[in-house]
């Protein structure tokens, strides 16, 4: 089984169980202004007609870009859980919702002035084919706008909670842990200049926005819990991790019961060239 083989295997198999966890986990999220991560990538094509979604997951993104009256809307994800869940959306009766790679979209050349990607261009492999089929999609002047994850708040829930995570993964076997997912180049601007740029896109715009995942305890684990190291984990671990992890926040919650839980993310925008 090659590298790409064995991450798409491993997230088709995580999206069986868990087909909508990122909306789950950050769809309540909000910036310091009041918008969700989804809602600011909404703002970044707020003037596009033809949008797809590449990893669409559940349908959240799209059913908030279907707002939009006139839009005609796509998405094309790897999971058929996660597109099943995104096809029971009445908002989206008329949206093209795919199962599919981004290495392959099933779509004409230039069919879309937008693409909106949250979370998932940084998991994809081949990332410099992900780009070029971006590319063939778009017309020229097309907009690519992605949420990229930026790493947890230091000191807050999120942060304690990967080091509790960090140990356990350490005490696994190596064959029990996750294949190492997408490329590193998609995490920051300077690697997404260098996979975007030969392709014929402008420099990515980018911006860095704290989300906001404060909650009740349950809550926050619940956000926290839906992360894919803990796929290979059996119960009884998950357990000891959860038992841990509130051992761990109690000091953090304040008298009304909320425990702080912070998350940023990278909002990257480039233009494809006329």
């Amino acid at each position: 089984m090659t590298t790409t083989t064995s991450q798409e295997a491993f997230l088709r198999a995580f999206h069986a169980e868990h087909p909508a966890v990122t909306t789950e986990a950050f769809g309540r999220g909000r910036a310091p202004d009041g918008r969700s991560s989804y809602e600011i990538l909404c703002d970044r094509v707020a003037g596009s007609t033809r949008v797809l979604d590449l990893g669409c997951g559940d349908g959240l993104l799209l059913e908030l870009l279907a707002r939009g009256n006139g839009r005609h809307l796509a998405g094309v994800d790897l999971s058929p859980h996660s597109v099943a869940l995104a096809r029971r959306r009445p908002a989206l009766a008329g949206a093209r919702l795919e199962e599919g790679r981004a290495q392959e979209l099933p779509f004409a050349d230039d069919s879309f002035d937008a693409c909106v990607s949250h979370l998932a261009l940084m998991l994809m492999s081949e990332i410099e084919q992900v780009a070029a089929e971006v590319a063939r999609v778009l017309v020229p002047g097309g907009v690519l706008a992605c949420v990229v994850g930026g790493g947890a708040v230091g000191g807050e829930a999120y942060d304690r909670f990967l080091g509790l995570l960090r140990r356990t993964i350490e005490a696994l076997p190596a064959a029990r842990r996750i294949p190492a997912l997408g490329d590193r180049r998609a995490r920051g601007r300077d690697g997404l200049d260098a996979v975007l740029g030969p392709v014929g896109f402008t420099a990515v715009d980018w911006e860095t926005v704290p989300i906001d995942l404060s909650g009740p305890v349950d809550q926050v684990w619940a956000t926290v819990s839906g992360l894919y190291d803990l796929g290979p984990l059996d119960g009884a671990s998950v357990e000891r991790l959860r038992a841990a992890f509130f051992a761990e926040v109690r000091e953090l919650t304040t008298p009304e019961g909320i425990v702080p839980c912070g998350f940023r993310i990278h909002v990257a925008t480039a233009r494809l060239g006329s």
